[in-house]
C-alpha cells in the first residue's frame, strides 16, 4: 500500500548554481530557460525561485525569472529571497497563485510581509526564526509558530495559507535539532487545530540542509532516509533536489521498503546489517546516525 502523498517543491534554480548565479548576474535566459525545462520533466508541485538575499537588483531580477520560468511550464512558483521588494515585483507577474518564502517570526518581518501574502491570495512559509534566531526546541518551535499564526489571523489571513518550516540543520553539527523538529510536527496538528478549526496543516523544509557539510555522495542517503522521517511526522512538502529520482519517488509514496527499513529503526527494531543487501545496510546506517543511534562521522557506512 502506498504512503501518502508529499509535495515537492524543486530547489534546483537557484542562485548557488553556478551556472544559473551567473545568469541571473547577467540576464541571460538560456540556462534559466533550460534549467526550468528539466526540473519541469520532474513534475515536482512547484518550483522555486531562490535569488538569495538579491540586495541590489532583486526587485527587477524576480519578475524577469518568474515570466521565463511561466514560458516554459505551468507550474506554480515559489518567491524566494529576503528582498522583500524582490517578493512584491515576483507576485504582480505570477499567473498562478505562489508561494512566498518566507515570513520569519520578527515583528519587522511579518508586519511587512503578511500584507503582501493577503493582498495577492499568495500562500506563504512560516519561518521559525525569532528575534533570538533560529528556535532551541520543539517547544519554542510551536510558539513561535503560534506567535506568526495569530499575527496572520490578525490581518483575517487563513491559518491553512501558512506552510510551516522549523528549519532544518546540520546532522554533523546540530544533530539533537533533527530530533527536535520530528517532535514539533507531532505537536503542529494541535498548534493549527487550537487556532482555526478544521484548517489544513501545512509545512516544508529545506531538506538537503541536513546533508550540508557532507562530501557529496554521501549527501543524498542522508536527505532520503530524513525525508522517511519526516513524512512519517506528518510533513506536508519538501524543498527538494528535483534531480534525485529516489527523493521524487519516496514524496509520491512509492518505495514502501525504503520507508519501512527507516520506520524499524525508528520504532526500535534490531537489523543484522550483515545479513542485509549494500542498499538495505545503507538505509538502516543512516536512520541510526541521524536518530543518534550510532555516533556520527563521515565513515559511517563503513563501519
Amino acid at each position: 500500500m502506498a504512503e501518502k502523498y508529499m509535495y515537492t517543491i524543486a530547489e534546483n534554480l537557484n542562485v548557488i548554481n553556478k551556472k544559473i548565479g551567473a545568469a541571473f548576474k547577467d540576464k541571460d535566459p538560456g540556462p534559466v530557460r533550460k534549467m526550468t525545462e528539466d526540473i519541469a520533466k520532474t513534475e515536482p508541485d512547484y518550483v522555486d525561485i531562490n535569488l538569495g538575499p538579491a540586495k541590489k537588483n532583486g526587485a527587477e531580477l524576480m519578475p524577469w525569472v518568474v515570466e521565463i520560468v511561466q514560458e516554459v511550464t505551468d507550474i506554480p512558483v515559489v518567491l524566494d529571497t529576503s528582498n522583500i521588494d524582490a517578493i512584491e515585483a515576483g507576485l504582480k507577474v505570477c499567473k498562478k497563485s505562489p508561494l512566498i518564502n518566507s515570513i520569519m517570526c520578527r515583528p519587522e518581518r511579518y508586519n511587512a510581509m503578511l500584507p503582501l501574502a493577503k493582498a495577492f491570495n499568495a500562500d506563504w512559509v512560516a519561518l521559525m526564526w525569532g528575534p533570538t534566531g533560529m528556535a532551541r526546541d520543539a517547544n519554542e518551535r510551536a510558539e513561535l509558530t503560534t506567535e506568526l499564526l495569530m499575527a496572520a489571523q490578525a490581518l483575517e489571513i487563513p491559518v491553512s495559507t501558512a506552510w510551516v518550516d522549523p528549519i532544518i540543520t546540520p546532522v554533523n553539527i546540530q544533530q539533537e535539532q533533527l530530533m527536535n523538529n520530528l517532535e514539533f510536527f507531532q505537536m503542529l496538528p494541535d498548534i493549527v487545530g487550537a487556532l482555526e478549526e478544521g484548517a489544513t496543516v501545512k509545512s516544508t523544509n529545506g531538506l538537503s540542509n541536513i546533508s550540508n557539510g557532507n562530501p557529496d555522495h554521501l549527501r543524498p542517503i542522508l536527505n532520503q532516509v530524513y525525508l522517511c522521517m519526516l513524512k512519517r511526522n506528518g510533513m506536508y512538502s519538501c524543498i527538494v533536489d528535483a534531480f534525485d529520482s529516489t527523493i521524487m519517488d519516496l514524496c509520491a509514496g512509492k518505495l514502501p521498503w525504503f520507508a519501512d527499513l527507516v520506520y524499524g529503526v525508528m520504532d526500535g527494531k534490531e537489523y543484522d546489517i550483515p545479513s542485509l543487501k549494500k542498499e538495505e545496510a545503507d538505509i538502516v546506517k543512516t536512520a541510526k546516525v541521524i536518530l543518534g543511534h550510532s555516533l556520527f562521522s563521515q565513515s559511517w557506512l563503513d563501519i
